[in-house]
């Protein structure tokens, strides 16, 4: 699945008075925001992260097809089922939980928080406020230039002092976004002061 970006103007719902990009996949339910609060960025980790399971996907099956086309005689129907069994077991620990985990995990920067969701059966959530935010930077290596993604490294005022959101798709156009989204913050928070001219 291809991660779509989209650069929306304050005429479109959802959008504040600033271009933002975001995920239109990922994009949270407006219930969740406060009044006046506009959606910066979202989105969920790069598909990169589905790849070990679609790999596993493709040799479970094709083993298990195999398997089954070997046992003959009076048995040969349950062995097929505890193969079967087998497979879909495997499938599920090692496909279908993580795809849930990629599909259910997301990251949002509004106009006043990071907000992190995640988890399949038990959600957890985890919200930061863009004034506790000290700095936004990215970090990539030689397999995220590959597959265009990085690590989204955010340095907030607490105890923890250092939030890392991996494989983030376009992590620099993530990090421009929200260092733009930063600044223009600081600047409307700010006073201006009066020099009599």
């Amino acid at each position: 699945m291809r991660v779509t970006w989209c650069r929306c103007g304050p005429s479109e719902p959802g959008c504040g008075s600033a271009p933002s990009w975001h995920d239109l996949a990922v994009v949270i339910s407006r219930k969740l925001l406060n009044d006046g609060e506009e959606i910066v960025l979202s989105t969920r980790t790069h598909v990169k992260a589905l790849l070990l399971p679609a790999v596993v996907l493709i040799i479970v099956a094709g083993l298990g097809g195999y398997l089954t086309s070997l046992p003959s005689g009076d048995s040969a129907g349950v062995w097929r089922l505890v193969l079967w069994v087998i497979a879909g077991m495997l499938i599920i620990w090692f496909v279908v939980v993580p795809f849930l985990h990629w599909l259910l995990t997301t990251y949002t920067f509004t106009t006043r928080r990071l907000i992190t969701r995640t988890g399949i059966l038990t959600r957890r959530g985890h919200d930061i406020p863009m004034n506790r935010i000290s700095d936004i930077a990215y970090e990539k290596s030689l397999i995220d230039r590959v597959f265009g993604c990085g690590t989204l490294v955010v340095s907030d005022a607490s105890e923890l002092g250092r939030v890392e959101l991996r494989d983030i798709p376009r992590v620099e156009e993530a990090q421009l976004t929200v260092s733009h989204e930063l600044h223009h913050r600081i600047d409307r928070t700010t006073p201006r002061s009066d020099d009599g001219t």
